[in-house]
């Protein structure tokens, strides 16, 4: 297997179907949520789906660059989307999350092994791999935090 099949593993476990590291990925967390919990404040912590949609947003813009667009996406904007209002537009986000989940880790398998070390986009932006990598790593970041929450919106919950 060659690193680009590794990192596109790696990538597939913590968003698809892995449990290795954290013994849950975000499809086993998020599908069949109800909209009601993705949107449910917990103090001043960012909302599951906020959450949901700020990992997606890196990954379109990453993937944007894969299929050979321009890097658009801005850390500022990285927490900015309208209210998630319904289980329908809940779902609609859902499936377009997993969409391309996939169609990122299909051309991260694509990627030649010596691109992985070619600068991605810019050199400030580090090489293929560390952006790979930091994208794995930023998914697993909050994974954590979307556990948590659903946590403490169910432990409220079953208190009411």
């Amino acid at each position: 297997m060659n690193q680009s099949e590794v990192l596109a593993d790696r990538f597939r476990e913590v968003m698809l179907s892995g449990t290795w590291i954290a013994n849950t990925n975000y499809y086993h967390q998020l599908h069949g949520l109800e909209v009601k919990m993705a949107t449910a404040h917990v103090a001043n912590l960012n909302t599951i789906a906020v959450l949901a949609q700020h990992i997606h947003y890196y990954i379109a813009g990453i993937k944007q660059v894969f299929l050979g667009g321009s890097l658009e996406i801005r850390d500022k904007f990285s927490f900015d989307f309208p209210p998630m209002e319904s289980q329908e537009q809940w779902e609609a986000f859902l499936e377009k999350f997993w969409r391309d989940c996939e169609a990122f880790a299909q051309l991260v398998e694509q990627i030649p092994d010596e691109q992985l070390n070619a600068a991605f986009v810019d050199e400030k932006y580090g090489t293929y791999q560390r952006n790979i990598e930091g994208m794995i790593e930023h998914a697993y970041y909050h994974l954590g935090q979307i556990s948590l929450i659903k946590k403490l919106l169910s432990n409220t919950t079953l208190q009411s």
